[in-house]
């Protein structure tokens, strides 16, 4: 197996673990990251860009659909930093339309947390409706929440990246993509982008859909389920990224596309205290507000229990971190971020080769494994 990039000494078991997934058949292409104290340990890529055989190389980059959350909260974080958000405060403060409907009083920590009550769209969408920020705004300002607000989250899929998105535009004036290029990805040289132009066309990797995409796991819900009325309600199928159009906009809770190495610089500035390399996107105890529980129970659209901070998911008793004061999300398909405070370690994962399963795959999970393996014995 050709393993291209740099694993430092003591590091082998991700190494190890990461050719382990392709010799399974598990990967077409993939690179994963990882850095200690904000210095990259592990750097490696491997195997395919697309079907057609082209290799993945270095500066590869691909859709990562909900990883692309990480980075959205991580701007909406900043706003916080600077005084501009109260993650207490209505939405409405920032978003005076947000209040019809009963809103008024839904705050940011609960958009945040996925305990809204916005977890889909009223009137269901094509993938292309996402491309009008403007409707999709005024469709959830308008809208209705599913549940009361607070009393359990319920994974805001799509709406989550709209709803973020939204309260950085109200306070800061740019859009999210615009926000996360000049203040996030430019400052820390992280090759991660929210809507781009074709200039980085020539080295998008091409996702490879599971069979059905998630027809599959909805044919088997009750269509009057939440998780059936949330997927439902801006139905993809995997094939998205592979369009100008869907590159071009904006879609801040599944759009992003990156490599490891972009994903685990941002994260790494997280894991360092919210200063990387000088470029300072936050306070330490702003990045630790992170791990404020919010809400904990069995996730009325995912359906398994779940604790969620401001924007990413905790460690709990049915989803165990190494280390309780992490925090993570990944993406449709398998792609990972996790950031470990206690050990200031960051450990990301991309991919194209789709897994079936929303909650991601152990391709991840072995890669997580053999990095607190290194760790411990490093």
């Amino acid at each position: 197996m050709d393993i291209s990039g740099n694993c430092d000494s003591g590091w082998e078991p991700v190494r190890d673990a990461f050719v382990g997934n392709f010799e399974r058949d598990e990967e077409l292409g993939a690179s994963v990251y990882i850095t200690v104290a904000g210095r990259p340990v592990v750097d490696l890529w491997a195997g395919d860009a697309n079907p057609a055989g082209d290799p993945w190389v270095e500066d590869t980059i691909v859709n990562v659909y909900s990883t692309t959350k990480t980075m959205t909260t991580t701007a909406l974080m900043m706003c916080v930093d600077r005084g501009l958000v109260d993650v207490g405060a209505p939405v409405a403060r920032y978003w005076p339309e947000f209040a019809a409907a009963g809103k008024e009083d839904i705050t940011v920590a609960q958009v945040m947390s996925h305990t809204s009550g916005l977890s889909g769209f009223d009137r269901p969408l094509a993938a292309s409706d996402l491309y009008d920020w403007d409707a999709r705004a005024q469709q959830l300002a308008a809208q209705e929440p599913w549940w009361q607000p607070g009393t359990a989250s319920g994974y805001h899929a799509v709406t989550h990246g709209n709803l973020m998105g939204e309260i950085v535009r109200r306070v800061d004036g740019r859009s999210l993509g615009t926000f996360f290029r000049q203040e996030i990805a430019e400052p820390l040289g992280a090759d991660f982008h929210i809507g781009f132009g074709p200039e980085h066309d020539h080295r998008c990797g091409e996702l490879v859909p599971p069979p059905d995409g998630l027809a599959n796991q909805m044919a088997e819900v009750d269509e009057d389920s939440l998780a059936f009325r949330t997927f439902a309600s801006a139905a993809l199928d995997g094939t998205e990224p592979r369009t100008r159009e869907w590159r071009a906009s904006e879609i801040p809770a599944a759009g992003g596309f990156g490599n490891a190495r972009s994903v685990g610089r941002v994260h790494a500035a997280l894991a360092c205290g919210g200063t990387l390399d000088g470029v300072t996107l936050m306070r330490p105890e702003t990045v630790e507000s992170i791990l404020d529980p919010q809400i904990e129970g069995t996730d009325l659209v995912l359906g398994v229990p779940m604790r969620f901070g401001l924007g990413f998911g905790l460690s709990s008793e049915s989803l165990p971190l190494p280390s309780p004061r992490s925090f993570f999300w990944g993406g449709w398909g398998g792609s990972l971020a996790l950031t470990d405070l206690d050990n200031q370690m960051t450990v990301s994962y991309v991919m194209n080769k789709m897994a079936a399963d929303l909650l991601g795959d152990l391709r991840s999970a072995t890669l997580v494994m053999a990095s607190y393996q290194a760790l411990m014995s490093t």
